[in-house]
């Protein structure tokens, strides 16, 4: 039977360092404590670093298995921890992979939070790794970490911050589910929708900045637009005004690269006031920001590999593509509730304007790394109010052909 929350308990360490090593791993569940599955292994000669990740990997496929949906992993190793938080860069070669491995799997739930715990707190893990440990260096097994479930710990009680998460998420899906919103319960249909029925998001990327130019990270940042990119902006304000000669609303990221190419969109379709939504602007690459895609690769491999690998995981300091896609689903909701049967232009950024195409489309994570999208491209949706989505253009860019 699946569970919804569990906590891990993880751990590794070698003989010599490197030297034999081996893992363990722990979940239980968050409120009684029980344990509800065990993992070690030995792993031959290695480093105690790559044992634990070994020990993070292992009971996050444990915790898979169990079908669980939010996780804790508590570890009291600060290195494995602050790395996959992304606050420390991983520069070790050897452990580039395994985070990227171990970050795979974080993708895999709900949620997932990393916890740095004392040793005395990881007893149980730290007992299956030793015995791990012994088995790889020929000693034979020792005495086997107790398996019975035990008093309940502090460990995402009823009133934690994981708890009061999960019931979140539930109630999330539950609203979902009664609204008709969840892509998972909307009725399938092949005949085409009236489009008068939905409302229209046109959903516009903002002209050109130096950053695009120079292939750099531009989030946060505040940034102008090139001549060329308010070139852009102007053609396409003019493919806009071509699809929809009036709208209800032009919505923009608050950042000047959205607000100027927003303005001249709204200049062409009555001139309605530009309103901001901070929902709407672009993914916090935190240390990254301003740095060229060729500097990244090189000074944070391993970081660049976890964070390409998972949604959930976060460049250091930044903001994770997850939380992108949670508060740009709130901002596209507001505008289905607000605008039901009109059209709406927004103008944002590359990552948001992906993940909205993203779920508009049903498709998985890989499509964020497939999709390309253009500055100043535009593309069009329909949001229906029983959750039907119809996606009527990507990346549309005719109108810069001459630019």
């Amino acid at each position: 039977m699946a569970v919804r929350a569990v906590v891990i308990e993880a751990d590794g360490g070698s003989r010599g360092n490197p030297g034999p090593a081996g893992y363990g791993a722990v979940v239980r569940d968050p409120e009684t404590g029980e344990v509800l599955a065990e993992r070690s292994a030995g792993i031959g000669t290695a480093t105690n670093n790559v044992a634990e990740y070994r020990g993070l990997i292992a009971g996050l496929e444990a915790a898979a298995e169990l079908g669980a949906a939010e996780v804790e992993a508590r570890m009291d190793s600060k290195l494995v921890v602050e790395q996959m938080c992304g606050r420390w860069q991983i520069k070790h070669p050897g452990l580039r992979p395994l985070a990227a491995q171990a970050a795979g799997l974080v993708g895999r739930f709900t949620a997932v939070r990393f916890t740095w715990i004392p040793r005395e707190r990881n007893k149980h893990a730290d007992a299956l790794a030793n015995a791990a440990m012994d088995a790889a260096a020929g000693r034979g097994p020792t005495a086997a970490a107790p398996r019975a479930a035990q008093p309940p710990r502090e460990v995402a009680g009823p009133d934690s911050a994981a708890r009061a998460a999960a019931r979140e998420v539930a109630a999330r899906a539950a609203t979902a589910k009664a609204t008709g919103t969840d892509p998972a319960t909307t009725p399938a249909s092949w005949e085409p929708r009236p489009t008068e029925e939905g409302t229209r998001l046109i959903l516009v990327r903002h002209g050109e900045t130096d950053r695009t130019v120079q292939k750099q990270y531009s989030g946060r940042g505040d940034v102008p637009l090139t001549a060329r990119g308010r070139a852009q902006a102007r053609a396409t304000a003019a493919r806009v005004a071509a699809l929809a000669p009036s709208v209800a609303a032009v919505v923009s990221s608050p950042l000047s690269r959205c607000t100027a190419t927003a303005r001249a969109v709204a200049a062409l379709v009555g001139n309605p006031p530009v309103r901001t939504d901070d929902d709407l602007i672009e993914c916090d690459f935190g240390v990254w920001e301003g740095r060229t895609f060729a500097e990244v690769r090189d000074g944070w491999a391993g970081e660049l590999d976890a964070w390409l690998a998972s949604t959930r995981v976060a460049p250091p300091e930044g903001e994770s593509f997850a939380a992108v896609a949670e508060r740009t689903g709130r901002a596209v909701d507001r505008l289905r509730s607000a605008y039901p049967g009109e059209t709406v232009v927004v103008v944002s950024h590359v990552s948001p304007i992906k993940l909205v195409l993203r779920d508009a489309l049903a498709a998985g994570d890989a499509f964020l790394h497939r999709l390309y999208l253009d500055t100043a491209g535009v593309s069009v949706l329909d949001l229906y109010p029983d959750g039907g989505v119809a996606v009527r253009s990507v990346n549309d860019t005719a109108h810069l052909t001459d630019l």
